[in-house]
């Protein structure tokens, strides 16, 4: 899912501490980024737009499992020993991608205590919302679930804002990401919106009434 934490990374602050062996990719909307299977030998960071993380299982069946934006990092497996991707990536939208070489990025965390610090904070926020993904299939109702997925891209929480219109996705892709069909998602959506909890205009604009529908108490403290 996305991760607001992920944000804390100041872009000027990442990019400056990679000098070398980066380059820019300028990504067009349902663009690959990489797939799963390819060689794992970059990190990718998230300068501009939104990537979808997703998986294909040995039987064809596709799960999203993530979906990242500005400040987030793709590809991070390949420092601890991956060398192929174990997971797709697909820009949702027009997105800014820095290719940053496994080599490059290894010197600069290396090199760079404070760098090294901030990405390993990144990679256990990333490591908390997993968990917390987790629980959240196990034990809440589709709807439930829908409701938190559509509550993080918004980064609404108890003390956040809300009327932050999120990047155009499919309820397939939304249902992919729950754990359901896309009719429940549908049924549901259009239950959110007849309630008034989200307005679907110019965009999805998610309001905080939905956290009525009822969360993890994780999300409390986001």
């Amino acid at each position: 899912m996305a991760d607001k934490r992920a944000t804390s990374f100041d872009p000027k602050t990442c990019l400056a501490r990679v000098r070398d062996s980066k380059s820019t990719l300028q990504c067009q909307k349902h663009q690959m980024i990489f797939a799963q299977g390819d060689a794992a030998n970059a990190v990718f960071y998230i300068q501009e737009g939104h990537v979808k993380l997703s998986v294909v299982s040995r039987q064809g069946k596709e799960a999203v499992v993530a979906i990242l934006e500005r400040g987030g990092f793709l590809g991070e497996g390949c420092l601890a020993g991956h060398t192929v991707h174990m997971a797709t990536a697909t820009s949702l939208g027009e997105s800014t991608i820095v290719r940053i070489e496994k080599l490059g990025m290894m010197e600069a965390l290396h090199n760079d205590p404070a760098f090294y610090n901030l990405f390993l904070t990144y990679l256990m926020s990333r490591n908390t919302r997993a968990q917390e993904d987790f629980v959240d299939q196990l034990f809440n109702s589709a709807e439930k679930r829908l409701a938190r997925t559509l509550l993080l891209l918004a980064h609404v929480d108890h003390e956040g804002q809300s009327e932050q219109l999120l990047p155009k996705i499919s309820q397939e892709t939304l249902a992919e990401m729950v754990g359901t069909t896309r009719s429940r998602v549908s049924f549901f959506m259009n239950k959110f919106k007849k309630l008034g909890f989200i307005e679907c205009n110019a965009g999805l604009r998610v309001h905080r009434s939905l956290l009525a529908v009822g969360l993890p108490s994780s999300l409390d403290h986001q």
